[in-house]
């Protein structure tokens, strides 16, 4: 029976879940009997435990790595790019430091997600599971500067002073650190704390899986009631709740083509891509709604009606 804290449906049934890149070196390094199938040679494993579908190391069975995200992330990243460039100029916007730290953070995911869910570096390597760990760990720091922007635009303290940015940079290293520390337990097992998962084939961590999958969505929930109470209550405004209410149907649905759409597409195209792409896709545009809802609120009619009250 499955429990909180287990990994091993999404392992098997989400293909390229990055996050069991770390209990592959986990059953590798327990000498578990856990790795069938497609993970059982680690010369050509995909990224899962035992995967349903996964896409083979580079190169190998005509595998191109998950050709579909590498080009989602490309573009993705000059998208940002753009983003941050934008978001820079905008030099009296409120927020505009800590939403900028958030489109850092996230460029920064994208250029990880490629990595730890492409089929680059061999399951079980050294270097992938840091990577993964790093990747984790930036995943849920990310999410922090959600909630964070959302306290910021309350104005409770003024925006990019030191009353803003030490709690902000602090938080969100703090995240960082716990969520990577916790990453690398699960895999190379420093202490008995956080693993290894009792029984193995539960692939079984449940601060791992807080991280992972619960706190983004409770830091995402947390972050879209903040911002419609800012601005139907406080702003006296309609139109920019259509933006975080967009933003939000965006990333629900990124999270149900990575959980539900890409085994299907995966088995689909016999196992030459799955749907991570478009999950990137929608996250990406999730990320460019988010930047034209801020863009809207922080206006400079609005600055002087509100915020520099």
């Amino acid at each position: 029976m499955t429990r909180f804290g287990d990994f091993e449906p999404l392992c098997r049934n989400t293909p390229s879940y990055q996050w069991c890149n770390l209990f592959f070196k986990q059953a590798l390094r327990t000498a578990s009997q856990i790795l069938t199938g497609a993970s059982s040679d680690v010369a050509t494993a995909p990224v899962g435990i035992n995967p349903v579908c996964g896409i083979s190391f580079v190169g190998t069975n005509g595998s191109l790595a998950n050709i579909g995200n590498i080009v989602a992330c490309a573009l993705s990243l000059i998208f940002v790019a753009f983003l941050i460039w934008r978001s820079s100029m905008r030099r009296a916007a409120v927020g505009r430091v800590e939403f900028l730290y958030f489109l850092l953070l996230y460029f920064v995911s994208l250029i990880l997600n490629l990595i730890t869910t492409g089929s680059f570096l061999h399951q079980g390597s050294t270097a992938l599971v840091v990577l993964t760990a790093i990747h984790a760990g930036i995943v849920a720091a990310l999410f922090w500067t959600l909630v964070g922007n959302a306290l910021v635009s309350t104005q409770i303290v003024e925006d990019g002073t030191l009353s803003s940015l030490i709690p902000f940079t602090f938080f969100t290293l703090a995240f960082f650190a716990a969520t990577t520390y916790i990453s690398l337990d699960v895999a190379f097992g420093f202490t008995t704390v956080f693993g290894p998962s009792n029984p193995p084939a539960d692939l079984h961590s449940i601060p791992l899986f807080v991280l992972t999958n619960i706190w983004e969505g409770a830091a995402a929930i947390i972050y879209l009631a903040l911002m419609l109470y800012i601005i139907l209550f406080m702003l006296n405004e309609v139109k920019p709740a259509y933006f975080y209410l967009l933003a939000a149907v965006l990333f629900i649905l990124a999270q149900l083509d990575g959980f539900l759409l890409s085994k299907v597409i995966c088995e689909g195209v016999s196992h030459k891509l799955d749907g991570t792409f478009v999950a990137t896709v929608l996250e990406t545009a999730c990320v460019g709604v988010l930047y034209l809802g801020w863009k809207s609120i922080t206006e400079e009619s609005w600055d002087d009606d509100y915020y520099r009250r």
